[in-house]
């Protein structure tokens, strides 16, 4: 079946019009660059046709290359064949002049393709980019050589390297574009160019054989090798940045047909590494988290939700309420008194202040979100509200009397929700009279930054309110994840024996910081002991307490968390806690960590095992990551999770497991179910149950299936 197509349309005026149609973005898949490849060999046939102007239908340019085709594209391409023999030999080297004539968005491939045509007219709103490197990939249609032609070194180094796009109006500042135009008018426009190009009115350029933009080669050395050291930083687990800058390197220096070349190559060379399967899961998975079976497939639609209650205005709920604002709902922020109430709101107007700083929002838009916002310290609000979102301290009582007041105020169809990180949905509504309408919204903090929403049904909510959260997700841009009841949901649950394993390894002999350092360099924003400082002891200590309620087989309790708090080590918060803090936040390791390490492990009662000072870096991160895996197991084996591919999306939006390496469950399955079973099996008979593999990881092995 025909994946798209172009069509070619013969003006009056001598100028062939080719439109891309691939909904719903118009997207560059083989059947549509094949299409286009005959309709530019016509109109450069026919003697009618003047001039061309390439177009997308449906007011979209192209969103770029149709990610599928990477699996499904034809392994004996010879190199250059789509970038040097069609693009640049008949396109951009024809005897007629092309325009490409750009709304919407022009990303990837489509942009590429823009790239190749003589001039550009575009709307001021457009969105064009190279995101290639978020799939693992480089530009391999020519976008490493021309768009540093088109708008400098630094400039096509910031947008490759960051995925970094840009709206028409800046892309014309830039010199990407050639002129800014109404909608209305873009195709007279572009046709209109494209004629005055004909009539040499126009200069003829050819991007690829642009030199105005760049500098000379000393300074590309200089800006060159910057590059590579920053890429060096920000991305040392991964190759594809520096084959990137490589490749822009090449053209610079041996010329663009040999920067073509090397493009080609090492674009195929990279489409088959490990690092950009990870990053292509994780696109589709991200993609597939709200399509939810015998929710999505009942006919239902999200009902209108416009004015959303919050009870609590602490770090969670002004961060929730800070979301909903900035994306335009109401929000009634309820405190118990007015000290709290002022400090809620003064966070909220914190949080907003730091999107103007980073130029996400204009001083206009603040006043205008914060209109939106009203506090109050009772009800009486609540009565008209869509939906409420507790988020108080987690203490089961106050929540329980909570969602009994709510039940005498809210109208009947209000959706109940709670973000809770950990208690049970069921207990939290025990007193209330709507089962129903109860579900967990679970945000992550900060709430208006982290993209994540975990949404939580019990067997008794309505399908409605999944699809009305879903809808509210999507209202507030984060990427929602549908889980069953638990004692921690998705990502708390999975990764409870994290911060576990890390504590047993101590008490066993190994270092903290080594620890720390291991897991960092495998690519965690920060190792166990420095997220525990950052999460505050007395939320460690209250959250181990809920796992050893509803796990106590797979729980390790080391006691130094307690014997630290005992000495008022209480985290990041108290300017201690495994690691000493300056007033900057700074964090430097602690000397004095040894005493509380040395009293830990000489109150469990373990020798130090020298089996463990021989554990290479690899060893650790197993050590640490495939009980988090084995739990990840039970939760879909429990039905708690829907599929691998939701917890793969959770380990990274939730806990920065790192996108690359596609997931925690897609990582795993790269070493093998059969792989992970035996070491913990292994490491069960010498540690304890914590390690103790589950039935759903047995079967996998035995069976050698996949476990995504």
């Amino acid at each position: 079946m025909a994946r798209g197509a172009t069509t070619m349309e013969v003006r009056r005026d001598g100028v062939a019009v080719i439109t891309i149609s691939n909904p719903p973005v118009n997207a560059l898949s083989l059947d549509v660059i094949a299409s286009m490849k005959r309709d530019y060999e016509e109109a450069l046939r026919r003697s009618d046709v003047k001039a061309i102007v390439l177009t997308g239908a449906k007011g979209r340019f192209s969103g770029g290359f149709d990610i599928n085709a990477f699996q499904n594209g034809p392994k004996n391409e010879k190199p250059g064949s789509l970038s040097i023999d069609f693009l640049t030999d008949i396109v951009e080297d024809a005897q007629k002049p092309s325009v490409a004539a750009i709304d919407g968005i022009a990303l990837g491939g489509g942009l590429e393709v823009a790239m190749v045509c003589h001039a550009r007219v575009s709307t001021s709103s457009a969105q064009l980019g190279l995101p290639e490197l978020q799939l693992g990939i480089i530009p391999g249609m020519g976008g490493t050589q021309r768009l540093p032609r088109l708008v400098g070194l630094p400039k096509a180094l910031e947008m490759m390297l960051m995925s970094k796009s840009i709206k028409g109006v800046d892309a014309h500042r830039f010199g990407l574009i050639d002129a800014i135009v109404s909608a209305n008018e873009l195709i007279n426009t572009a046709c209109f160019w494209a004629l005055e190009i004909v009539e040499d009115k126009r200069p003829w350029f050819r991007s690829l054989h642009r030199t105005d933009k760049l500098p000379a080669l000393e300074e590309v050395k200089k800006i060159i090798n910057f590059a590579r050291v920053q890429a060096q930083k920000q991305s040392a687990n991964v190759q594809h940045p520096l084959v990137c800058i490589d490749v822009i390197d090449e053209g610079i220096i041996s010329g663009p047909r040999a920067g073509l070349m090397k493009e080609s190559l090492s674009a195929k060379m990279l489409e088959m590494s490990q690092t950009s399967k990870s990053l292509r899961h994780v696109f589709f998975a991200q993609r597939a988290t709200s399509k939810i079976p015998n929710i999505i497939n009942l006919g239902l639609t999200p009902r209108r939700i416009q004015k959303v209650a919050i009870v609590g205005g602490g770090l969670m709920g002004s961060g929730i309420a800070t979301a909903l604002i900035a994306n335009n709902f109401l929000v009634i922020l309820k405190e118990v008194n007015e000290h709290f109430l002022d400090a809620g709101i003064s966070r909220i107007k914190a949080n907003l202040q730091s999107f103007v700083k980073k130029g996400e929002m204009t001083k206009g838009d603040y006043e205008k979100k914060l209109s939106l916002l009203s506090g109050v310290l009772d009800y009486e609000q609540f009565r008209d509200a869509d939906v409420v979102i507790e988020a108080v301290l987690e203490d089961v009582s106050l929540k329980q009397k909570i969602f009994a007041d709510l039940d005498k105020y809210c109208h009947s169809n209000c959706i109940f929700a709670t973000n809770t990180s950990t208690i049970d949905l069921q207990l939290i509504g025990q007193k209330t009279s709507c089962q129903n309408r109860i579900a967990g919204a679970h945000f992550f903090s900060p709430a208006h930054v982290m993209p994540l929403l975990e949404i939580i049904r019990t067997h008794q909510t309505s399908s409605q309110v999944i699809v009305d959260l879903l809808n509210v997700a999507k209202k507030i841009r984060k990427t929602p994840i549908v889980i069953g009841n638990c004692t921690g949901f998705a990502v708390n649950r999975m990764f409870f024996p994290y911060t576990q394993v890390a504590g047993l390894l101590v008490d066993y002999g190994l270092d903290v910081y080594h620890i720390d350092h291991v897991i960092t360099k495998f690519g965690m924003p920060m190792g166990p002991f420095r997220l525990t400082d950052i999460v505050g002891f007395g939320v460690a200590i209250a959250t181990r307490k809920q796992y050893l309620q509803s796990y106590p087989k797979r729980c390790y309790k080391s006691m130094l968390i307690q014997l630290m708090v005992e000495e008022n080590r209480t985290g990041e918060s108290s300017g201690k806690g495994f690691y000493l803090y300056d007033d900057k936040w700074k964090a430097s390791p602690d000397p004095d960590i040894k005493k509380y390490v040395e009293k830990s492990r000489s109150m469990a009662n373990i020798a130090q095992d020298p089996k463990l000072f021989k554990l290479t870096d690899d060893d650790i991160v197993e050590m640490v990551f495939f009980p988090v895996v084995n739990e990840a197991c039970r939760l879909l084996d429990e039905g708690v999770a829907l599929k691998a591919s939701d917890l793969d999306v959770a380990s990274i939006m939730g806990r920065g497991f790192p996108s690359y390496r596609g997931g925690v469950m897609f990582w795993a399955d790269s070493l093998g179910a059969k792989y992970v079973y035996h070491k913990l099996e292994a490491w069960c008979e010498d540690y304890g149950e914590l390690f103790k593999p589950c039935e759903y990881l047995a079967v996998r092995a035995r069976q050698g299936l996949s476990l995504v």
